[in-house]
């Protein structure tokens, strides 16, 4: 596993340089309640906030996508990849456990570290989904971090619109927004 990666729940929590795109110090909403069963699976990521953990001083995450698998024990395995600088650089990898927290299954604490690591883990919230399940908007309270993901890797031009909307409703700036690049076809 590659440094930046690993550092990646160190990062969300310690947030030392990454700005906050999110004015409004309210905790956004979130949706009512995410079927954790249905979230499952995998998903592109179409855009995201600028970050240390996916533009690295040494390279770019393209082709990113995030793998959700619940496991026996209710918590989520986690399978970030990246392809370095072009949708067929290198690939890295960082594996990482998710738990719910709260009822509804919106709120996720996400941890990329070793268990022995403390304080490293970043909240992820499902703050907008669409009904059949094809694409969302997830990002941290303190509006450090925000991704737009999909399905597909081409997310259909009016849910892109809606979640940037819905995100703009939810106090996070989208000038900031990184589009990523995703191979054609998935």
């Amino acid at each position: 596993m590659r440094a930046p990666i690993f550092f990646l729940a160190l990062m969300l929590t310690a947030c030392s340089g990454q700005p906050d795109y999110r004015a409004e110090k309210q905790p956004p909403e979130t949706v009512p309640h995410v079927d954790i069963e249905r979230y499952q699976g995998l998903w592109y990521e179409i855009a995201r906030y600028p970050n240390r953990f996916e533009d690295t001083p040494d390279y770019i995450c393209t082709a990113v996508t995030a793998e959700y698998a619940i496991r026996e024990d209710g918590r989520i395995d986690v399978i970030n990849t990246c392809r370095k600088d072009t949708p067929e650089g290198e690939v890295d990898v960082a594996n990482g456990v998710a738990r719910v927290v709260g009822g509804n299954g919106a709120k996720l604490k996400v941890k990329f570290a070793p268990g022995w690591v403390p304080f490293a883990s970043g909240d992820y919230w499902v703050l907008d989904l669409t009904e059949d399940y094809s694409a969302a908007l997830v990002g941290s309270p303190d509006g450090k971090y925000l991704w737009l993901l999909s399905r597909t890797p081409i997310i259909p031009a009016e849910t892109g619109r809606r979640l940037m909307e819905a995100a703009r409703a939810r106090g996070y700036e989208t000038d900031p927004l990184q589009f990523t690049l995703q191979p054609l076809g998935g």
